[in-house]
């Protein structure tokens, strides 16, 4: 009887702790969801910074590794795959979410859909399997590409250099064109040959630019005219990379999705709590 009670008591005491302990969401991908310098006043956020405004803090906490420029290559080649690998404990998520970079021509990130890319989110997948955490694989959010052919842009990143009057000159129609072809197939493929959860976030952020239109969809993203915000006098028109408000409308759309695919998130998550990403 003792040894039962005393048996009764650890298994109590363990399944406390284990539900009293915070549950790490861990995002690791490009700029499009990476932390942003924000000592210049620069209004440039990553969907990852906001997402944790949309679940509680008292039980899930969003650990955002997304870096930008980065591709799943690049990301693992410098070590910061093996950094979150270290991090993670049992019952924790990995969102992995990448094709931005891979797709860009540079050795040191290019990886190919169909091989070396799937081979990459294939190994983020089952490390994190060995490490007793759940991966979701999304594929990538989309740019807006109004245009029936995309300006060149061998890298995203140099969007940050070019004001508004030196971006290219497009004409643009009434319908959002995809310019990420098998990158945004490929997650979609490990996660069914894997057995992994899948979030089409490809899908998602495109019928939401799609929603607001070729004007309206300016609004998600760091497109200012010269002198309508402080920290870019000359303005800026990229298509890539969101401001405040659109970082929060795709965290928001990500997190109901996650929550779509795992239930159990659903009751932590929050739409009305205070961000506390601006004063971060």
């Amino acid at each position: 009887m003792k040894k039962l009670m005393l048996a009764l008591t650890a298994l109590f005491v363990l399944t406390s702790m284990t539900a009293d302990r915070v549950t790490t969401i861990f995002v690791i991908g490009d700029s499009t969801a990476a932390k942003k310098d924000l000592s210049k006043g620069s209004p440039e956020r990553g969907w990852g910074m906001a997402l944790q405004c949309y679940f509680d803090d008292a039980f899930i906490r969003v650990d955002n590794h997304a870096v930008n420029g980065r591709s799943s290559k690049s990301f693992i080649d410098e070590g910061r795959w093996d950094k979150v690998l270290s991090l993670i404990r049992p019952g924790d998520y990995v969102i992995i979410q990448f094709g931005h970079n891979d797709e860009k021509p540079k050795a040191d990130r290019h990886t190919d859909p169909g091989s070396t890319f799937d081979y990459n989110l294939a190994r983020f997948v089952r490390e994190t399997r060995e490490h007793g955490a759940t991966p979701v694989l999304m594929n990538p959010v989309v740019r807006r590409n109004f245009a029936k052919k995309a300006a060149k842009n061998d890298d995203d990143e140099a969007l940050r250099n070019t004001t508004f009057k030196d971006a290219p000159k497009t004409v643009e129609g009434d319908s959002l064109v995809d310019t990420h072809g098998l990158y945004r197939v490929a997650p979609r493929d490990v996660a069914r040959r894997m057995n992994c959860l899948f979030v089409d976030a490809n899908k998602i952020t495109g019928d939401l630019e799609q929603s607001l239109g070729v004007e309206g969809s300016k609004k998600l993203h760091m497109w200012y005219k010269p002198g309508e915000h402080p920290a870019l006098p000359e303005g800026r028109q990229d298509n890539t990379h969101y401001n405040i408000y659109g970082a929060h409308q795709v965290a928001r759309l990500l997190a109901q999705a996650l929550c779509a695919e795992i239930p159990l998130l659903s009751r932590y998550r929050t739409d009305d709590k205070p961000c506390k990403m601006e004063k971060e």
